[in-house]
């Protein structure tokens, strides 16, 4: 009988022992802050509404097609498959664009005019770090020296020539075409490019930027080459 006692009297300090450093641990162990400043937290908020804002976009787009889908379903399926089918081929950059935009000129700088050095193509490295830096604005569609760069677009090192989809850009001068959706994110985007640091890299190379003003216009080349499917699959439907 003694022997019983004390074991359920061992057994009820054991459990207040353990609920006593599970209530200590809990009291001591510090709160995870979050340590961004007031700017990181607002810039995360803009990227997030951003980002809603898209989405709501995207909503209203795809009700519009629906709504057509069931406004033709007895008259002309055919017409509504059709302008879908267009507008899925603009999206993929098959087709010319023209819109709002600016015109980016890469020439050689005049120092190395001047000084008569030779003007070498511009690497592959430096270009697609400039292409990155325009598509940090959302809806930009561009192509380079008359070449459509779309999300497939490989820019590499093809028998020492740089080279987009395969073909071979100039040694410049060239121009880049950048169509921006709207004047003022074209306005936005070619005050961005002014003041990028990346301008300094293509001065080492001999080479410099010339980002013009923006325009009503401009006229973006479609995309001429193949598209590469082989990774995707043909949906079986019901």
């Amino acid at each position: 009988m003694k022997k019983k006692v004390i074991s359920r009297f061992t057994m009820i300090l054991f459990v207040i022992g353990l609920m006593t450093a599970i209530q200590f641990n809990t009291v001591n162990e510090p709160d995870s802050r979050d340590t961004r400043d007031v700017w990181e937290i607002r810039q995360e908020l803009a990227r997030e509404k951003q980002l809603h804002s898209e989405l709501l976009s995207e909503i209203g787009t795809l009700d519009e097609t629906l709504s057509k889908y069931e406004k033709a379903a007895n008259d002309s399926p055919e017409q509504v498959l059709k302008e879908t089918v267009e507008v899925l081929r603009q999206d993929a950059g098959l087709t010319e664009i023209t819109g709002p935009g600016l015109e980016v000129h890469i020439e050689p700088s005049q120092e190395a005019i001047v000084t008569g050095q030779n003007i070498e193509q511009i690497s592959p490295a430096l270009l697609i770090r400039f292409v990155n830096e325009i598509n940090r604005f959302k809806g930009i569609e561009l192509s380079i020296d008359g070449k459509r760069v779309i999300n497939t677009s490989p820019i590499r090192d093809i028998n020492g020539r740089t080279t987009i989809n395969g073909k071979p850009i100039g040694t410049p001068p060239f121009k880049i075409k950048i169509a921006a959706g709207t004047l003022d994110n074209a306005e936005k985007l070619s005050n961005h490019l002014k003041a990028s640091p990346i301008l300094d890299n293509f001065y080492i190379d001999n080479l410099s930027v010339n980002v013009m003003e923006p325009q009503e216009e401009i006229t973006v080349e479609g995309y001429d080459g193949e598209l590469e499917l082989e990774y995707l699959e043909a949906a079986e439907e019901e």
